[in-house]
């Protein structure tokens, strides 16, 4: 069903804000869970989460303690930092967080960044990410915290779609011949497989701006790395596509 002027989303972005204010309520008591802003990070990654003691379903849905439990089941077993970090994201990406929620994740990445780019999985960069953007200290952990969210998102959301056609993430799709290519969306002038760049440009800018920001430099680079390497993604097809005769 469209939305308002034909919109694709029912309610258009009226709707959308809605959804993601919902989603930004603040935790009831958050900082009762949190250690104190000076401890000691290497004592952390050297312990392992316990098991919750509770099922996280049993308490309402917005008390911190939910969270907190929910995230200790995950990373169960894991260093205690992975379930800490998590929480700081969780609180920190909603209103009024902790006063010293933030100055917290700030201080895991200045002090444990290449840890915890080497780490972490790809959901957990993708959502470090999206809190440099949301609350990056500096302007370039701002625009790069969102560069590499919206980049992880967007192929994310590419390659999805593409799955459903059954094809593995490595196999270039069929080409047919240039007359019968349909138009792209926003009629924006297709990709050119032959000459184009704007892949190299997009990477190479992240990298650029990566160098100039300690704090976010590694997992930017992690990030970056996994996009170059890894064959099953948009940018491995279209490497594929160029070096096709």
């Amino acid at each position: 069903m469209a939305g308002p002027e034909g919109t694709i989303y029912p309610g258009g972005f009226a709707k959308l804000m809605t959804f993601l204010e919902r989603r930004q309520r603040p935790f009831h008591d958050a900082a009762s869970v949190l250690p104190a802003a000076d401890i000691d990070l290497n004592t952390l990654r050297e312990s392992a989460t316990p098991a919750p003691d509770q099922n996280y379903n049993d308490i309402p849905r917005y008390n911190v303690r939910r969270k907190w439990l929910e995230l200790q089941r995950e990373f169960q077993g894991q260093p205690q930092i992975l379930h800490l970090h998590a929480m700081l994201i969780a609180m920190s990406r909603r209103t009024d967080p902790p006063a010293h929620a933030l100055p917290l994740f700030f201080r895991i990445w200045d002090e444990q960044g290449p840890w915890m780019a080497d780490t972490l999985n790809t959901r957990w960069l993708i959502s470090t990410a999206t809190t440099f953007a949301d609350c990056g200290r500096t302007p370039d952990q701002r625009a790069l915290g969102m560069g590499l969210t919206t980049l992880f998102d967007l192929v994310k959301l590419h390659d999805s779609e593409r799955r459903a056609s059954g094809l593995q993430g490595d196999t270039p799709a069929r080409f047919v011949r240039r007359a019968k290519r349909p138009d792209l969306g926003w009629d924006m002038a297709p990709y050119s497989f032959a000459k184009g760049d704007a892949d190299k440009v997009m990477l190479a800018r992240f990298w650029q701006l990566a160098e100039r920001d300690s704090t976010i430099r590694p997992l930017a680079i992690r990030m970056l790395r996994l996009a170059i390497t890894d064959p099953r993604s948009i940018f491995g097809r279209l490497q594929a596509l160029k070096d096709t005769p």
